[in-house]
């Protein structure tokens, strides 16, 4: 195997903080590397320094001679006054600097629109110069391209600035960007921030079928798994190495940590033999029982090592929360022709967990803001029970004082956390069960990375006590380990969630239903997490609507612990017996079947042509128009064919 990239110690600090020390390994050609770190480790600053943008104290990074390399940062940084497209030459290859080169050539030609006949002649002799360069590299296509996987990531206003793109759409130029490349190496830095769950997907087939080289930090477990061979963990100064992905990496891991406190028990009982005679015998170390005391200090140090596995369980008290929790009652919200919600019911019910799913700009977050008084709907209301008590993580976070301290912003919001059972944590012991060390604590809050910051936030919303959390997106820029824990407290929560996240493995962990949102206003709600949705999605023959009695078989199972806590419907409910179907029914019903069927013809028609890279410009514009139609008029049509299945 060639050997693309060789880091060989490699230090970096920060302050009076060590990132990390003598850090040697390698990525080979074809390889796919998850990067895996608490947040605060040098995750971002590794990648960084192996991209130069950033430098090493000690060490050096050697590339394979004449190697690209392509880097998606984690907040990415481009000219304003760029349109979406010319973004996406920005950062480029030979051929995107040629592109780049005829567009500017040909706006010089515009300026001197009248030149002389010997200015004609060079103009005519460096464009026909230009035009075979881009005839060798193949750079008429290369425009299309963008825009097919632009599109894929639904920007399709190629013209647009930057500067009217927010964070997340930035954030997805600069994917495509960096993807348009096709760089010998790939290095992204969270890329599935941003990205609702059909563009994840979608990136992770992508990555998964290319043969491209790949370095990436993630936090996102099921693409870990399914894109990366193999895994490095960055933990304590040091990194480790697992041939294999995200499953592989769980189980060996395991094993390494208990090899590790194997052998911190053994050097902890040669450090008491060492230590008793450290203490008997201080004259006589002289010279010949130099090298016993020099030993002496090295098992000091590995005795003392922690073994920072988080595994804490935090069944914390939550306030009372009564049988009436909140109603939805036929609540409609549009901005002009977008409509997000359209007569929408539910009766939300104690103990649920909810998991909230759909494409960006289907209404998630604007639906968790109507529920917080946030946003008004257009018409109905939100009824909420008089003992709820919410606790809110938004997608903006927390404004804190950056000049403070880590303990002083918590105990703003409270000294004390009320676990239950009269038991008691203070901020202190609080912050210790997220991972902020004694000395964390006592440091500024400027010295947190981004993932840190979050966690802080994410601190202050759960000391409050809250019986119904609404947490949008709380996945982002947090670690694995941060997640871990945030999972355990949220299976242990003894009050509501509602959870917008496009993390399928935490959702998979947390939620006992889904609702989902297509467009349109159409929310549907599906008894199961995401992976028994995205399953029972393509088992179906046809597209039937959530809630059926299809949709119920998948979700079956992780509902029945939350029925047995819901209150007990009355005994006649659902007792009715099926009618039977009319005449003019059957024949909707069969109707509707053709009809189902030719709309999943088009669909897969459309994503199939969008997928192919050999469509023009407007042809992609216009398929990924009328691809969200299609959705609608399928799951509409879908709803209308389960109501009718149901009748005998």
């Amino acid at each position: 195997m060639v050997s693309y990239l060789q880091v060989q110690n490699l230090t970096r600090s920060v302050g009076d903080k060590t990132l990390f020390r003598d850090l040697s390994f390698s990525i080979g050609q074809g390889q796919k590397v998850g990067l895996i770190a608490k947040n605060g480790t040098g995750k971002s600053t590794l990648l960084n320094i192996l991209s130069g943008a950033d430098q090493a104290d000690e060490g050096q990074v050697v590339f394979h001679n004449d190697l690209s390399v392509g880097y998606l940062e984690q907040t990415p940084n481009y000219p304003l006054d760029l349109t979406v497209i010319e973004a996406c030459f920005w950062h480029g290859n030979e051929t995107t600097n040629l592109i780049r080169e005829y567009e500017s050539y040909m706006a010089a030609a515009r300026v001197n629109a009248q030149p002389t006949l010997a200015e004609h002649a060079k103009q005519q002799e460096g464009l026909q110069d230009i035009l075979d360069r881009m005839e060798q590299h193949k750079a008429w296509d290369y425009e299309n391209r963008a825009k097919t996987i632009l599109s894929q990531l639904f920007i399709t206003e190629f013209d647009k600035p930057l500067s009217q793109l927010s964070g997340g759409q930035l954030k997805r130029v600069a994917l495509a960007n960096t993807l348009i490349m096709e760089p010998d190496l790939l290095i992204l830095d969270e890329p599935t921030n941003h990205l609702d769950l059909q563009m994840i997907e979608w990136l992770e087939n992508y990555l998964s079928r290319s043969n491209i080289t790949l370095l990436m930090v993630t936090h996102d477990r099921y693409f870990l798994d399914r894109v990366c061979s193999v895994i490095l963990e960055l933990d304590g100064e040091t990194v480790y190495s697992y041939q294999g992905n995200y499953a592989y990496f769980l189980e060996h891991r395991a094993q390494r940590l208990e090899v590790a406190r194997a052998e911190v028990a053994r050097a902890a009982n040669l450090y008491r033999t060492e230590l008793e005679w450290m203490r008997r015998m201080p004259q006589a170390r002289g010279h010949k029982a130099r090298y016993r005391e020099e030993a002496f200090y090295e098992l000091e140090k590995q005795a003392h090592r922690r073994i920072e596995e988080q595994q804490v369980r935090l069944e914390m008290k939550s306030t009372y929360i009564g049988s009436k929790i909140f109603e939805a009652e036929y609540v409609s919200k549009a901005y002009g022709d977008r409509i997000l919600l359209k007569d929408f019911y539910y009766n939300f019910s104690r103990y649920e967990k909810l998991g909230i799913v759909g494409n960006n700009g289907t209404g998630k977050s604007t639906f968790v803001k109507m529920l917080l008084g946030l946003v008004k709907p257009d018409s109905g209301r939100f009824v909420i029970g008089e003992t709820v008590r919410f606790g809110y993580y938004s997608q903006e976070g927390m404004e804190f004082n950056e000049q403070m301290k880590v303990i002083d912003a918590v105990k703003k919001t409270a000294e004390y956390v009320d676990m239950g059972g009269g038991r008691k944590l203070s901020a202190m012991q609080f912050l210790q069960h997220f991972m902020f060390s004694p000395q964390q604590q006592q440091s500024y809050i400027y010295k947190l990375s981004g993932g840190e910051k979050r966690r802080l936030y994410l601190c202050t919303v759960l000391m409050q006590s809250p019986n119904f959390l609404v947490l949008d997106e709380p996945t982002n820029d947090l670690d694995i380990n941060s997640l871990q824990i945030l999972e355990q407290y949220l299976q242990d929560f003894r009050g509501c969630v509602i959870i917008v996240s496009h993390d399928r493995y935490f959702m998979d962990k947390v939620v006992d239903h889904l609702f989902v949102f297509s467009g349109n206003g159409v929310v549907k709600d599906f008894p199961g997490n995401y992976t028994q949705y995205r399953e029972w999605e393509k088992a179906a023959p046809s597209p039937r609507p959530l809630g059926g009695d299809s949709a119920s078989k998948a979700g079956a199972e992780c509902r029945e612990e939350k029925k047995k806590a819901l209150p007990q419907k009355g005994s006649g409910e659902g007792a009715a017996r099926k009618r039977r179907m009319t005449f003019r029914e059957r024949q909707e019903f069969e109707a509707l079947g053709r009809e189902i069927d030719e709309l999943e013809n088009e669909k897969a028609d459309i994503e199939a042509a969008l997928s192919s890279g050999a469509i023009s410009t407007q042809e992609i514009i216009d398929l990924s128009k009328r691809l969200p139609a299609v959705v609608s008029m399928l799951d509409e049509k879908s709803m209308r064919w389960l109501e009718l299945s149901e009748i005998e």
